[in-house]
């Protein structure tokens, strides 16, 4: 039994994670920015016992420390961090401005990175710990006509930091991966404009889109994977390895 910390927690592919890893017995703490959410699903999964939830801003580095505060409270230690909160919208660079790319740092790496010091600092006194982050498939293969270079500037940084904490932890036992989706079943996809994900099939090799549990197995393996570290996994149908005519 391991106890999770899963940040965005309240929908999408951070739902399906809690889902399945509770369903696999794990002890979670789940965390949303949206209190109503959260709790909706809190609800949903049932499981008092063996669910904790704090709400907040990832981007405040108070509210990683809280997470892992009430995962020791609440069960003791911290095995595994899934930094799954993040934002996403397409904008054309000429129209990107100062506050938009500050936003997308701030959430998406800001938030990640200082969560995962918070953590880190719990499983150097555990021995070992598991840190999984989420990143984009789009970092290494961009899309025309999907303009995203705010955004993608941040999931890069998490390409990057998720190599260089498992450079640095790697001999604290402390695995780091990242996973990279390619195109996602999700409410992500309607908040980016895309009224029907299915019609961007054609950008994987499999001609389909992933699904939530997709996401949510890999990163279950990745949790009680033992020697794996420093990797990006894409998750993308074949999007990143070529294409289709």
């Amino acid at each position: 039994m391991k106890t999770v910390i899963i940040t965005g927690a309240s929908t999408g592919i951070g739902k399906a994670i809690a889902q399945l890893f509770l369903e696999k017995g794990h002890n979670l703490v789940i965390n949303s920015a949206n209190a109503a959410n959260l709790e909706n699903t809190y609800n949903e999964l049932n499981n008092t016992e063996k669910i904790a939830m704090v709400s907040g801003d990832i981007s405040l580095i108070a509210t990683g420390k809280k997470l892992v505060e009430t995962a020791i409270e609440r069960f003791g230690k911290v095995d595994v961090l899934i930094n799954n909160a993040g934002i996403f919208e397409p904008k054309s660079f000429l129209d990107v401005e100062e506050k938009d790319l500050d936003r997308f740092l701030s959430i998406n790496l800001k938030g990640t990175f200082f969560t995962s010091q918070s953590a880190v600092k719990q499983m150097l006194k555990q021995g070992e710990g598991n840190i999984i982050n989420i990143g984009t498939v789009l970092v290494d293969h961009a899309i025309n006509g999907f303009p995203a270079t705010a955004p993608i500037s941040s999931k890069g940084g998490i390409h990057a930091f998720t190599r260089q904490l498992a450079a640095e932890f790697g001999k604290n036992n402390i695995r780091v991966n990242a996973i990279a989706p390619g195109i996602i079943r999700s409410p992500l996809q309607a908040k980016t404009g895309v009224d029907n994900a299915d019609s961007l099939a054609g950008l994987h090799l499999l001609n389909r889109i992933g699904e939530t549990q997709d996401v949510a197995e890999l990163a279950l393996y990745l949790a009680e994977s033992n020697f794996v570290t420093g990797e990006i996994i894409n998750l993308d149908g074949g999007h990143v390895a070529g294409h289709s005519i």
